[in-house]
């Protein structure tokens, strides 16, 4: 696994649009205050053109996408990309894209929802870390939640042990000035939630402890469904290629129903994925609605609860901040004692 360097004071860091570009007044004022943020910090922040457009839910054709992420990826002045927004057709640049040119150059791209398709992909076909976590306006907040400083921390070299978080935002806020923070209004519930020897059981589990150990991979699972079966799909391969240290899947879902939920994991486990699986962690779902009466857990112990692996819900991953800094093919260390998600990343 390559890891790209660290970012440090005197850094350039690129933002770029590779799905949808900011479109509203505030979005405007949160990217300025995110690389005011920065550049206090000591980095210096460029945007390619295409981050402050938004055309029918796209920054820009495919291909410009694809060629603007190209010239800062190219760019050995700069030391990480960040995707300004998420959206819901990054697909239409993954064509246009030089992962063999992206792979000679490693650098880190943070970004997460529809920026999936290029978390995951940077990571499965060219073997670069890669991070699911804050797209770049989450920056822009007065002062930084802990999950921001411990997102930047990481970036930056720093050992962190990240600590699952007592509240999350369960709605979507735009704010008025730009300097606002998470508005934290619900307590978390992460569990696991089925008992290795009753895989079929769904009740909460917390008074179990879970540990857990593997190379970290997953991402949002509306675009991994996109992705299976695709010529950007070289999943099997990795899974083989990490098959003794085993693979901690994580997923978290924007939009799927409980009926979509289930009948994904059936798609990715028969297609492979989940060959020398350690276990599962599953983030917030955005929105979620069932059509059987099937609970979130449920589908998910349906889709996934014959693997005889730890299931972890709940957990502060995805589109429900805060959320934890997922980091694609490195080593992971999780625990769950008492319903307190851990975790530590080893860079080997």
């Amino acid at each position: 696994m390559i890891y790209p360097d660290f970012i440090g004071e005197g850094c350039t860091v690129a933002v770029t649009a590779p799905s949808d570009g900011n479109s509203k007044p505030i979005d405007y004022i949160r990217l300025d205050k995110a690389k005011h943020n920065l550049e206090q910090r000591g980095v210096s922040v460029i945007e390619t053109p295409n981050v402050r457009t938004s055309i029918k839910g796209r920054s820009s054709a495919g291909e410009v996408r694809a060629s603007e992420f190209m010239d800062v990826w190219k760019d050995d002045s700069i030391s990480a990309v960040f995707a300004a927004k998420g959206g819901d057709f990054l697909m239409e640049m993954l064509s246009y894209l030089d992962f063999e040119t992206i792979a000679k150059s490693p650098k880190w791209f943070q970004g997460y929802s529809d920026n999936t398709g290029l978390t995951f992909t940077i990571t499965t076909l060219c073997d670069i870390a890669s991070v699911y976590c804050n797209n770049f306006n989450d920056f822009a907040m007065k002062n930084w939640h802990l999950s921001v400083d411990n997102n930047w921390d990481l970036l930056c070299g720093k050992e962190v042990l990240q600590n699952g978080y007592d509240r999350y935002q369960s709605d979507f806020y735009d704010g008025t000035t730009g300097d606002e923070g998470y508005v934290l209004t619900t307590n978390t519930h992460c569990c696991c939630i089925n008992r290795f020897e009753e895989p079929s059981a769904t009740a909460c589990v917390n008074e179990s402890a879970v540990n857990m150990k593997g190379r970290l991979l997953g991402g949002c699972l509306d675009v991994l469904l996109n992705l299976v079966g695709t010529k950007y799909d070289n999943v099997k391969h990795f899974v083989e290629k990490y098959k003794n240290d085993k693979i901690i899947w994580y997923m978290e879902s924007f939009s799927l129903s409980s009926e979509s939920v289930e009948r994904g994991l059936w798609q990715l486990a028969e297609a492979g994925w989940f060959d020398n699986v350690a276990g599962f962690i599953f983030g917030r779902p955005a929105f979620f609605e069932s059509f059987t009466d099937t609970s979130f857990d449920e589908a998910v112990i349906n889709g996934v609860g014959s693997f005889g692996v730890p299931i972890i819900t709940g957990a502060d991953i995805g589109h429900r901040p805060p959320q934890f800094t997922m980091i694609n093919g490195v080593m992971c260390e999780f625990s769950l004692d008492g319903g307190q998600a851990h975790i530590k990343y080893d860079f080997v």
